[in-house]
């Protein structure tokens, strides 16, 4: 489903990517670790075409991202560390907007509310100001979103950052929900524990590589922390 091959990334005299090839299939949950600027960031923005491969390739869903943009993008939802919404409008108000834009037509009250609570929003909370919203609140509005598009592929961009432990726990389930269904999930984290709780494939990037990829259910906790350690000192 998620799919790069060989990808290779330069600004000007740095290379952010270097050789990276990695497979996400669908109902895969893919936790991509490492330090700031070890080029995770950069791989996100190259599936979602905006920035070009140097060389390589990158596929969504069987096809090429760079030469069929829209194609690719239909099939694909994003989530960001920060998920920007309008403040003065309420969590249904914003679902209603961005669903419209993402599917091409209206959706009633009734299934935005139904999507709002699939994705873990209070019902209760679903007519409040976004402006009000927590952080965790806002990224449900965006998982919201992409149960709306019904996408494939779902990209996350430290989805958890600055999360309490609760809301992160929270966040991590909605995601093995979505995997079940089939979704190719492919996300960037620092949280160790939630990439061995909830991926079921981790990769390992340093100053552009893809050092090491396994299964998260080949480690235990304590070995994938030793592991990350012993790569980030080398």
């Amino acid at each position: 489903m998620l799919e790069a091959i060989s990808v290779r990334k330069q600004f000007g005299a740095k290379t952010a990517l270097d050789d990276v090839s990695l497979h996400v299939a669908p109902g895969d949950i893919y936790c991509l670790l490492g330090a700031n600027g070890a080029g995770k960031t950069t791989l996100i923005n190259l599936f979602l075409n905006f920035i070009q491969p140097s060389a390589g390739r990158l596929l969504i869903d069987g096809q090429d991202v760079a030469e069929q943009p829209l194609e690719t993008k239909r099939v694909l939802a994003y989530i960001p560390e920060q998920v920007n919404l309008y403040g003065q409008l309420s969590g249904v108000e914003n679902l209603a907007f961005f669903s419209t834009l993402a599917i091409g037509e209206e959706l009633p009250r009734e299934r935005l509310i139904a999507l709002l609570q699939a994705a873990g929003l209070p019902l209760q909370s679903a007519d409040d100001r976004v402006g009000t919203y927590s952080k965790g609140m806002r990224q449900k509005v965006g998982i919201a979103i992409a149960l709306a598009k019904n996408a494939k592929a779902l990209l996350l961009d430290e989805p958890t950052s600055g999360l309490d432990p609760s809301a992160a726990n929270e966040f991590s389930e909605l995601l093995v929900t979505a995997s079940r269904s089939g979704v190719a999930i492919l996300t960037t984290t620092h949280d160790l524990f939630h990439a061995r709780q909830t991926g079921t494939r981790i990769g390992i990037m340093k100053r552009g590589k893809l050092v090491q990829q396994l299964d998260s259910a080949d480690v235990s906790h304590a070995d994938l922390q030793a592991l990350y350690l012993e790569h980030m000192r080398t």
